[in-house]
């Protein structure tokens, strides 16, 4: 087995996806409310800014900024899981196995450390643009569960982004 090793970076800008076990659940969209609360928790027990949000049915993409003195952003993935997985479990009386897991979530994640202004951008794009990618919508507007509403609100991005003229996005799989 590979010993995979994460860089850790103080203060680090990091894009992340976390996906569900069962690839084919819909437990993120539709329990929505639920994972809201469990990142808004995450958050005030340790704090990150959340730059870009977008939560599909079975995965969801982060880029997240951490504060100046810390680098651990896998301990934050650990308590949106588990946050998550703790709500859910109650909602709808689920069963931990041996290890007091709920299998709810894949054991790993991916993460990308943002190395510039340029690869940040690639990343909120590809972010914001995930659902139209996956068949979801045809317009990034019409994604309801996604920070590309608030970048919108605050004249970031034009309502219509996303709609032509697309410039490559990336192409990490999710």
């Amino acid at each position: 087995m590979v010993n995979y090793r994460r860089e850790y970076i103080l203060g680090s800008t990091v894009f992340l996806t976390i996906t569900l076990k069962n690839r084919q659940s819909d437990w993120l969209c539709r329990y929505i409310n639920e994972l809201r609360n469990a990142i808004q928790t995450a958050r005030q027990r340790s704090p990150f800014d959340l730059i870009a949000i977008c939560v599909l049915p079975e995965h969801l993409h982060i880029v997240m900024q951490l504060p100046t003195n810390e680098g651990n952003f896998s301990h934050r993935v650990r308590l949106i899981k588990s946050l998550f997985s703790q709500r859910l479990a109650k909602k709808l009386a689920l069963h931990p196995n041996t290890r007091g897991e709920y299998e709810i979530w894949q054991r790993r994640f991916w993460e990308h450390t943002i190395k510039n202004e340029e690869d940040l951008q690639r990343c909120v794009d590809y972010v914001h643009f995930n659902p139209v990618k996956h068949g979801l919508v045809t317009q990034v507007k019409d994604w309801p569960f996604s920070s590309f509403h608030r970048a919108v609100k605050e004249g970031r991005l034009a309502e219509n982004w996303g709609s032509e003229n697309v410039k490559t996005l990336g192409d990490w799989g999710e």
